[in-house]
């Protein structure tokens, strides 16, 4: 398996690290109605549960870019370089969100997005 793919996998479990912070060690935790007790957070819990759910938002795109490229046989290096990138944009991302640094959050999150971006980009300049 590519340095590439295992990104992928690392993208896809990145919300389950997120919705921990979201629902730890509150004893109120309401598991049957889990998306409306966290509606009622707020601050860090509020902020992860946000960051929980824009990690589901980004891994279609991000999957989808290194599945193309990878079909197409883009060149390995820059495929794992664009998909290296993206993780520690997101892993970046989370901490600042979690910190509530948004300005500089919106920053990574852009370097994330044009790193997924650059997949495609990468890909169709293979094809």
């Amino acid at each position: 398996m590519t340095i590439a793919y295992w990104c992928v996998l690392i993208a896809g479990l990145m919300p389950l690290f997120t919705v921990v912070f979201a629902k730890r060690g509150r004893p109120d935790f309401d598991n049957s109605e889990p998306r409306a007790w966290l509606e009622q957070q707020s601050g860090l819990r509020r902020r992860a549960d946000y960051a929980h759910r824009n990690h589901f938002e980004a891994f279609p795109f991000f999957a989808a870019g290194v599945i193309i490229a990878q079909q197409v046989h883009a060149p390995q290096n820059m495929l794992n370089l664009l998909a290296v990138l993206f993780i520690v944009a997101r892993v970046v991302y989370t901490v600042l969100y979690l910190t509530d640094r948004p300005s500089l959050r919106s920053a990574v999150w852009t370097i994330a997005f044009l790193s997924a971006i650059g997949l495609f980009v990468l890909a169709g300049l293979t094809h």
